[in-house]
């Protein structure tokens, strides 16, 4: 029998090959799901757990044609081109979603989650799940890190105060795989306007290397400690 890893890397480059000829990506094989969670500050808290409705993959650096083309033409080498390669991303996008809670399960969406002025949340968490299109076992966990905490999305979003833009504002992690979509609303109070920033989608970005890096476990699994009430703290 042969390195299951190596047959894995065999199985993947000969099918970047085929797809270079149709013009397709290696993201358009795969079905995703996606989870959303908002941490919050106070632990006896339970995180806000969303599930993407549909999470849209796009490939923003589809060149590998071009890139083989420069090897062809000894612009310069193969080692040098498989560096290049390994930079194709996928862009994840996710629009549209629908609470884990158990008393509003099924109600999808548009995301419109009120993200600030607020500061109750630690961090966002986007966990991501993938497999083989037509494969019938479970989705696996892809290992992967998203994640977006309070004070760096703060930071930013002080930025879109001056901003005159309303929609399409656009935020990222100091990593560069999430990227935050906002919409900025003024609302009138008895006394004043205010300025609200709502979360209007998300995006991850994933190198496409990175699309058969799963880990062990299922959604259900991982996502059960999210999902279970938090422990009070013991009486004295």
């Amino acid at each position: 029998m042969g390195d299951p890893h190596n047959r894995k890397n065999l199985a993947v480059s000969r099918l970047r090959h085929q797809l270079r000829k149709k013009r397709e990506s290696l993201a358009d094989h795969f079905d995703f799901k996606m989870y959303i969670a908002f941490h919050f500050k106070e632990k006896k808290k339970n995180c806000a757990l969303f599930e993407v409705a549909e999470v849209v993959p796009v490939m923003t650096n589809n060149y590998e044609d071009s890139i083989l083309k420069g090897v062809k033409e000894e612009a310069y080498t193969y080692e040098s081109s498989k560096e290049l390669l390994e930079k194709d991303v996928v862009q994840l996008h996710a629009p549209r979603w629908q609470s884990m809670r158990r008393d509003v399960l099924g109600c999808t969406t548009e995301m419109d989650f009120f993200l600030w002025p607020r500061s109750d949340i630690d961090k966002i968490e986007c966990m991501l799940f993938s497999k083989w299109k037509g494969d019938e076992s479970p989705f696996k966990p892809i290992q992967a890190e998203f994640r977006f905490d309070h004070a760096d999305y703060e930071k930013q979003l002080m930025r879109l105060l001056t901003k005159k833009e309303r929609s399409g504002l656009i935020i990222n992690n100091p990593a560069q795989s999430m990227f935050l979509f906002i919409d900025k609303n003024q609302l009138q109070t008895s006394k004043s306007k205010v300025i609200v920033f709502k979360l209007s989608s998300i995006c991850l970005y994933l190198p496409q290397d990175q699309l058969t890096s799963w880990g062990p476990g299922t959604a259900e699994e991982l996502l059960s400690p999210l999902m279970s009430e938090p422990q009070s703290e013991p009486q004295g």
